[in-house]
């Protein structure tokens, strides 16, 4: 379960994210990097983020901790950004938080030494099975942090919940992006990290992931009910993870 958190302060909008995620501080005096419901990717960002992130620290990956952030938007009543007061009043109730990583450090491939071989390779099947096409060299979405890399910002993944056309097909292909990948050229072996890291991923522990996504992200989606919109998430993930998985196939080919 994650954990829920009230926001007491807006401190500052990071503008290096298209959906102007803003640094907020919360009654446990944490303070989190929040994505907004209300911003222009919609709360299928929030649910992408979730799922994905729960999933990565389900396997065990470095990816900080996610927590509900409650808003009121009058919170931002005295915000002087016309943009920054809109979002913050269009994302009234449950927001995301990701946990606020001080003085860390964009990833960069030419830094040596680079990341553990079978750190990489983790995170390639991961980001594969979760089709995230947002881990380029352009877009790394990792940081540098105490000595270790983070993941951060799944907001891209699970593109299939932008249309849901043919999900049962869509799960069983590989996933062809993943040879852009910021981390490949480092990974180990991806079919021995799908040996590591496939059994973790059991029925339960997905459908506990998915069970997380508050009703309100999954309102008014295809005219769906949240239940049947989280039945979905899980039949997607289930099918993905069924053997033979072909999205490892289509990594290991990639790396070699």
């Amino acid at each position: 379960m994650l954990r829920s958190v009230i926001a007491t302060r807006y401190v500052t909008p990071l503008r290096e994210g298209g959906s102007l995620p803003g640094l907020v501080e919360a009654d446990d005096d944490g303070l989190y990097v929040v994505k907004f419901r209300g911003a222009g990717q919609g709360p299928k960002a929030l649910i992408a983020e979730l799922i994905a992130g729960e999933i990565g620290r389900a396997l065990g990956l470095p990816v900080p901790e996610l927590v509900f952030v409650d808003l009121d938007p009058a919170l931002g009543a005295a915000e002087p950004d016309f943009e920054v007061k809109a979002l913050l009043e269009q994302s009234p109730g449950l927001n995301l938080g990701i946990d606020f990583l001080p003085g860390s450090l964009p990833f960069t491939p030419a830094v040596r030494p680079g990341p553990d071989p079978r750190l990489a390779a983790d995170v390639v099947w991961f980001d594969a099975l979760v089709t995230n096409v947002d881990r380029t060299p352009r877009n790394p979405n990792l940081l540098m942090w105490h000595g270790r890399l983070w993941l951060i910002d799944h907001g891209a993944a699970l593109y299939i919940h932008h249309t849901w056309h043919e999900p049962a097909v869509h799960a069983r292909r590989p996933f062809a992006p993943i040879r852009d990948h910021v981390l490949l050229p480092f990974a180990s072996s991806i079919e021995e990290a799908d040996a590591r890291l496939a059994p973790r991923l059991d029925e339960a522990t997905l459908a506990g992931i998915v069970a997380a996504v508050p009703d309100e992200w999954l309102a008014g989606h295809e005219a769906a009910d949240p239940a049947e919109r989280r039945e979905a998430y899980l039949d997607y993930l289930l099918a993905r993870l069924a053997p033979p998985r072909s999205f490892v196939l289509e990594a290991e080919r990639a790396r070699t």
